[in-house]
């Protein structure tokens, strides 16, 4: 299936993209070959170093031979972050249509919702999405919201176009014009209230980085104090699961925006408390977080140069005893194998399996084969 997208005028060309580009595939690796070397020369750690990288060659195979049946911000959020740990010009396409994804949702805010009124009404239709939602971190999130309803079009939707179009080296052709949107609000109100956390921990923390990034509001230091007397260590026994995930999988992401992403490497030192944590807490995370959690916390391990740290393969040896390798891939924790819902859990089980390292880009300025035909609204910056 090839997903087209209006108002660019370069449907053709996305689908001649999608239909030339190369199979992601690569071949399974030989199980029974591998084995039987292992048995026979490698030390113990090489044998599980191979174990892991093998299992990830499973994972790839599985998704990158049906890559483009997934909706472009699926396919986006694979590619780029493959791209990010091996440079592989096959990836090239599924950026393409995470940029055209940007390019699209950033006219539409440009031309269609940007006054206050526009915002208003843009925003009451997403709340009103989690009110017809029946599990917990729906009813949160709603609940926390509902006051200020705008956070779905500021934080959520627009700010993250503008910052992953800005990570390109692009901005969009009306870049002041939303940028005016974005001040007119105090981050701060969102990134600082307790409810808020409590529903969009990670969320806020990329939030966050991302207006640094842009330029704009500094709230990263208060977001993370806020955030630290939200979650307090002391009161860990206090959570549920789902609160307890969302602590971890909130410290998780403050490591990510600060690395761009799998972009550049992170000192331990900078986020002593977050590693101390982890360390501490390495069992309590396995027992109560699922496997995207655990995943990331091995791979904030990994933005360290931490590899040998003792979490990383706590953490490795978890998500590999999780797959499900008649599926070829690591199921949800209900068991099922759909690859659109799994996409995010599984491309983190290949970073964490098989680590290539932090490395930046794609950006205009440095990679200008894959901007080639830039979708409309998009420019350099």
């Amino acid at each position: 299936m090839i997903r087209v997208w209006k108002g660019f005028g370069t449907s053709a060309l996305v689908a001649s993209l999608l239909l030339s580009a190369p199979l992601l595939g690569e071949p399974l690796p030989d199980q029974s070959s591998s084995q039987a070397a292992s048995k026979t020369a490698l030390p113990s750690l090489a044998v599980a170093v191979t174990s892991y990288q093998q299992d990830a060659a499973t994972i790839r195979h599985t998704y990158e031979s049906q890559l483009f049946t997934l909706p472009a911000f699926k396919m986006g959020h694979y590619g780029l972050r493959m791209y990010r740990q091996t440079h592989d010009p096959k990836y090239h396409a599924a950026i393409w249509s995470d940029m055209a994804r940007v390019a699209s949702r950033l006219n539409y805010f440009a031309t269609e919702v940007y006054t206050p009124a526009q915002i208003q009404v843009y925003s009451a239709d997403r709340l009103s999405r989690y009110d017809h939602k029946d599990d917990i971190r729906s009813d949160l999130r709603y609940e926390a919201t509902k006051a200020t309803p705008e956070y779905f079009y500021l934080g959520v939707d627009l700010l993250g176009s503008m910052a992953r179009a800005n990570e390109y080296g692009l901005k969009h052709r009306e870049d002041s014009k939303l940028r005016d949107v974005l001040r007119r609000y105090d981050f701060n109100i969102y990134a600082t209230n307790p409810a808020m956390i409590r529903a969009w921990a990670a969320q806020l923390a990329n939030q966050v980085y991302w207006l640094r990034q842009l330029g704009e509001q500094d709230v990263v230091d208060n977001f993370i104090e806020a955030f630290r007397k939200t979650y307090p260590d002391s009161k860990d026994g206090e959570l549920t699961d789902q609160q307890f995930m969302n602590k971890i999988y909130g410290m998780t992401h403050i490591i990510f925006a600060a690395a761009e992403y799998y972009q550049h490497p992170v000192k331990e030192s900078d986020f002593q408390w977050i590693y101390d944590y982890y360390r501490k807490n390495i069992n309590m995370i396995l027992t109560r977080a699922k496997e995207d959690v655990v995943a990331e916390v091995g791979i904030n391990f990994l933005l360290a140069g931490l590899e040998h740290d003792p979490v990383v393969g706590m953490a490795r040896k978890d998500i590999q005893q999780a797959m499900d390798r008649k599926a070829g891939l690591v199921p949800s924790t209900t068991g099922s194998t759909d690859l659109l819902d799994g996409e995010h859990r599984n491309v983190l089980a290949v970073m964490l399996l098989d680590w290539r390292g932090a490395k930046e880009g794609p950006t205009i300025q440095q990679d200008p084969e894959i901007f080639d035909n830039l979708p409309y609204g998009l420019v350099s910056q």
